[in-house]
């Protein structure tokens, strides 16, 4: 019977939080439709010019986006391709890999899922083999590494999968918020908590990387595969 009692007093305090809900929603819509009601033509006029102006704008920067090359994962094949292409959007990932490494083709069967997703930001891969110069420079030794580039200067790096939790079973949205902790792209979840922090056998503490932690071996792999 007591069990019973609680169950009913829990479906209570539920319709209720729902009802109060609905009533919220509901006056919300009232107040805009009143809004509404109350302007003139000439006032609804302008604000359908300004949407539909809101609207050509975010269609003209979607097409300045793919005709700069966002909206697929590509491979450049040198240096001074990666330079060319930083130079062009404020957004870049670049993926520093290596044919050999396992751990490369996994970044980029999630590089391609979020490169079709974030329009606002450029996907790419090079390999370190074509790019000594540009891996010197950046410091990358862990293979593989993703660098993240904001208005022509490299912000942040991704070295491995220790952001990621520790884990080659990461999903899509783990990586898709780490590069959103790194503003590289827009992210709609909590930064606050990682998305692998609710699994408990991957959970991990994110640390913001230093570039100073960069270090090792050249070409060190993060994959038991080598």
């Amino acid at each position: 019977m007591e069990a019973d009692a609680s169950v009913d007093m829990f479906s209570k305090v539920l319709e209720n939080q729902l009802l109060q809900t609905t009533k919220l929603v509901e006056e919300h819509l009232d107040s805009e439709i009143q809004k509404l009601d109350q302007m003139d033509e000439d006032e609804l006029e302008r604000l359908k010019e300004k949407r539909l102006e809101a609207l050509k704008k975010a269609q003209q920067q979607k097409q300045e986006w793919l005709s700069k090359g966002h909206g697929e994962y590509r491979e450049i094949p040198s240096e001074r391709d990666f330079f060319q292409e930083v130079k062009e959007s404020k957004k870049v990932v670049c993926h520093f890999y290596r044919d050999s490494t396992f751990r490369c083709k996994i970044l980029d069967r999630h590089l391609v899922i979020l490169s079709k997703k974030h329009l606002e930001t450029k996907f790419l891969k090079l390999n370190v083999e074509k790019a000594p110069f540009l891996c010197e420079r950046l410091r990358i030794k862990v293979i593989p590494t993703l660098a993240l580039v904001k208005d022509g200067k490299t912000q942040d790096y991704v070295v491995g999968f220790t952001d990621l939790g520790n884990t080659d079973d990461f999903t899509t949205e783990t990586l898709e918020w780490r590069l959103g902790c790194a503003d590289i792209l827009n992210y709609s979840g909590n930064l606050m908590e990682p998305p692998f922090q609710s699994q408990k056998k991957f959970g991990t503490n994110f640390t913001k990387l230093e570039k100073k932690t960069i270090r090792g071996k050249k070409y060190d792999s993060d994959s038991d595969d080598d």
